[in-house]
């Protein structure tokens, strides 16, 4: 068995909506039929006996050693706690090949486990040993090392029930919410909003009381030190007992409590002054309560105990401590609910307090305390008190977030109890802390759990808003990037800035940020990561999506506008048109629920995705009595179609006409394939719910120069004679080129052609075929990049499809694009016209306008 091309599908893909990993996996003849293979089953399962039952592919078959992968590699994540559920092995069309994908929950464990179930497979092979139980361990260490936080996590929950998309930025807790101008990024439970110097007076214990104490709010008198000898005369001016902890600490890190002499005193000042300047204040009888503050509003509120042990006259403390820590709640870091608690320099200290060592033996029912702090991260415990707060409690919390200028807070309070006003008590704030943790109020150890992520939420996004922008989808054979443009044209007329991807480049805001062919999802996520971008268009090529996936989980516009036998059919495993229409209905699939899919009626290919569409369907055709324009029109739902020399939208028994002759993309209706491009993105623009208005004046705007739509159909005069340039490169590209140079005048007609080496024999043949039929005079040259032929190999091709031209066609081969170009270009007459299939399109362009321009200069 071989793996090869691994790679993670981080979007919606051909396979699924879920994120996977996607390998070719070879199976030698042998390796095609478990059930043939003497004794290997029963091996496996002793190897790994959670590896369930192995199943064929849909249809039947025999179980390969590719789909034992594909099981063992999902399982693997499944018994480690991954929350995965999805799996599939296809066979290809080459013998013993196969397709397996697997579904991740975070992508590193994803890849291990599949690295792991190849392990798994040679050692039931009797090619090395496999220890099952290691390896879940392992995958399970590296989930709670990668996966989000339960703080963090618990908001991206709460932002995905309510479909507001997200992307992490790092491996750690900086999550984006919603796309470009609308997004908002938190860093835990800290929001973007939050200044940096609201964090800075969080930190700093000595100030953060200062300004409580101006605001009216309680707080326990005390201030920073800088020595013992000093620390221990403020201890004694403001009252023992003390606390002694960082001026600028977390996590209850280096804090010690209710000190009562120097000697306890010099070892808390010793822990304290490991994490910066050490400050003193006075200790406040009392219970431990954490408020949480989100906006101006008290959230939640625990109880938080230190971690302890409960004597039971027969086990040490160190045993008391090892039965607590098996509470499959406890564990390492942030990663559970609890915390395990830990029996360190700090927990024999605050033992020693209380006579005892952790080897000692606590009489029944005794309490011992194992620290003197009350933080989660060190092991304590919390109980919901969310509901006994009292109003006057809640609002001193909120007055202290508001000073301090958090917008999430948790405010630390030592107090009796939550039911009465501090005052009442001579309770106070001890501390306001920027990014606090969740886990107490979301897993509390007692009580009611609270859905705090939701409140973070919706004080990041307001009610009813989604945070996503108005985002277009584009894919087809051919029309892609022309389509794309004028959807994005359209966006521009309404006045927003608008983020677009193509085979171009990448443009924010009518400037070129990326060159090169950005029609792929990364190129697509960095489009919906600017913040100045209000609307996004995505030209969405095969690759890409065969590659990693779409860049968007879903779009509220996909426009197919056709599907053709020359994109790159035999190229990872899409052979047939067939399969390549399964692989472009991706963006179809993924439409929102109130979103359209912008579909060409008379492509029978393309029209049968409607079924495939979650959202409604927009049909447009030149042909409006094509059978299913008629029948969707009959049945009240939208379509784009041309009447006459107008394009017409229709909606039940509503009409809105463009006159053609506005539109000069398609020069009064001459160009075909432009009227249709124009309709699909009519169609689009109606599906966003953008104005007629803005849609007929973004139209009238668009010229089909080298500027606005670079190597698609620009027209140029050149002494006279018209020259178009086009990046047109398979057969349903020249005849609709064809079509639309036999609707202009020209007394002589030539074509200056190559082709793209990464199409099959017979597409790079048929262009020729098409266009010999067509011109007088046809120039042949070789592309800069062969794309995996051999030297002469293509021209070759193409002179054979020239083989049934007429006698009276011009055949000549010229080595060199520009070459090519000046040689038709220096044997134009007035009246006569060219067209230039362009290879290097930036470059071609610029040197047809130079030749241009200096045909006017010698006209």
């Amino acid at each position: 068995m071989d793996v090869s091309r691994t790679r993670a599908l981080r979007g919606p893909n051909l396979w699924s909506r879920h994120m996977a990993i996607e390998a070719v996996v070879t199976c030698a003849e042998n390796e095609r039929a478990v059930g043939q293979m003497a004794g290997f089953e029963a091996r496996l399962r002793a190897l790994f006996p959670a590896i369930g039952a192995l199943h064929p592919e849909t249809g039947g078959g025999d179980v390969s050693l590719a789909h034992v992968l594909q099981t063992a590699a999902l399982a693997l994540q499944a018994q480690a706690g991954c929350p995965v559920t999805f799996a599939r092995t296809t066979a290809t069309t080459d013998a013993g090949v196969y397709q397996v994908v697997v579904e991740y929950s975070e992508e590193a464990v994803g890849r291990k486990a599949f690295e792991d179930a190849q392990q798994l497979i040679q050692a039931a092979l009797g090619n090395g040993t496999f220890d099952a139980e290691k390896a879940v361990a392992d995958l399970r260490e590296l989930d709670e090392d990668e996966r989000l936080g339960p703080s963090t996590g618990s908001i991206v929950e709460a932002a995905v029930a309510r479909g507001i998309p997200y992307r992490r930025l790092t491996r750690g807790s900086l999550v984006q919410f919603g796309w470009g101008s609308k997004q908002r990024r938190i860093q835990a439970a800290e929001v973007d909003s939050t200044s940096a110097v609201a964090e800075s007076i969080g930190q700093d214990k000595d100030l953060t009381k200062r300004l409580l104490h101006a605001a009216g709010v309680p707080v326990p008198l005390g201030k920073p030190v800088e020595s013992v000898d000093e620390a221990w005369e403020v201890a004694l001016k403001v009252g023992l007992p003390v606390v002694v902890k960082p001026q600028d600490g977390n996590q209850g890190k280096g804090v010690t409590v209710n000190i009562t002499d120097r000697a306890q005193l010099e070892e808390a000042y010793k822990n304290a002054a490991d994490y910066g300047t050490v400050m003193v204040e006075r200790f406040l009888p009392g219970h431990d309560f954490r408020l949480l503050v989100v906006g101006d509003q008290l959230v939640a509120a625990a109880r938080r105990e230190p971690p302890q042990v409960l004597g039971d006259g027969e086990h040490t403390v160190r045993q008391l401590v090892d039965v607590v820590n098996q509470d499959p709640r406890r564990g390492e870091g942030h990663a559970t609910s609890l915390t395990k608690i830990r029996l360190d320099d700090i927990a024999v200290a605050r033992l020693a307090m209380q006579g005892l060592t952790p080897d000692s033996v606590p009489e029944k029912g005794q309490r011992v305390i194992l620290r003197n702090n009350a933080n989660l991260s060190t092991g304590g415990t919390a109980t919901d008190v969310t509901d006994d707060v009292h109003p006057e409690v809640a609002a001193r919390a909120v007055a202290a977030a508001q000073m301090v200028g958090l917008h999430i807070c948790g405010v630390d309070m030592v107090a009796e109890t939550v039911l009465r006003p501090l005052e009442e008590q001579g309770g106070g704030f001890v501390e306001v802390n920027a990014a606090p943790g969740l886990r107490m109020h979301l897993a509390p150890s007692y009580g009611k759990p609270r859905n705090v992520g939701q409140a973070m939420v919706d004080k990041l996004f307001a009610h009813g808003d989604d945070g996503r922008i108005p985002t277009v989808a584009v894919t087809g054979t051919n029309g892609k990037t022309t389509t794309a443009r004028l959807i994005a044209h359209l966006f521009t007329a309404q006045g927003l800035r608008v983020g677009m991807t193509n085979t171009d480049g990448v443009y924010v805001n009518g400037r070129q940020i990326d060159s090169g062919d950005c029609s792929g999802p990364k190129s697509a996520r960095n489009v919906l990561l600017h913040p100045e971008v209000d609307a996004a268009v995505f030209e969405t090529a095969r690759g890409g999506i065969l590659r990693e996936g779409l860049g968007f989980d879903r779009c509220q516009v996909a426009v197919v506008t056709n599907i053709g036998a020359g994109d790159h059919l035999g190229m990872n495993y899409i052979t047939t048109v067939e399969d390549l229409a399964v692989l472009k209905r991706v963006i179809v699939q993924n439409v929102a629920p109130t979103g359209y899919a912008v579909l060409n009626a008379a492509d029978p290919i393309v029209a049968a995705m409607v079924s495939a569409c979650p959202g409604k369907v927009i049909y447009f055709a030149s042909d409006r009595h094509h059978p299913v324009m008629v029948t969707h029109r009959a049945q009240g739902h939208r379509t784009v179609y041309v009447d006459g020399d107008s394009i017409v939208a229709s909606e039940g028994s509503w009409r809105e006409t463009i006159h053609l002759r506005d539109v000069p993309i398609t020069r009064n209706g001459k160009i075909g394939f432009q009227v249709e491009n124009v309709m699909a993105s009519v169609a689009a623009a109606w599906g966003v719910g953008m104005p007629w208005q803005t849609i007929r004046r973004g139209l009238s705007g668009f010229v089909n120069d080298s500027d606005n739509a670079p190597g698609r159909f620009n027209i140029m005069d050149y002494r006279g004679a018209t020259v178009i340039a086009d990046y047109g490169h398979n057969p349903d590209a020249m005849r609709a080129l064809v079509q639309a140079v036999d609707a202009l005048p020209g007394k002589r007609r030539s074509v200056v052609i190559s082709g793209a080496g990464d199409r099959r024999d017979e597409d790079i043949r048929e262009q020729t075929v098409i266009l010999g039929a067509a011109f007088d005079d046809v120039i042949l040259y070789q592309d800069a990049a062969q794309r995996g032929r051999a030297d002469g190999e293509v021209m070759a091709l193409l002179r054979e499809g020239l083989a049934g031209a007429p006698r009276t066609t011009h055949v000549e081969e010229i080595r060199g694009e520009f070459i090519a170009i000046d040689t038709a270009l220096s044997r134009l007459q007035p009246g006569d016209l060219c067209l230039v299939l362009v290879d290097q399109v930036e470059e071609a362009l610029a040197h047809l306008a130079q030749r241009c321009t200096e045909g006017e200069a010698t006209a």
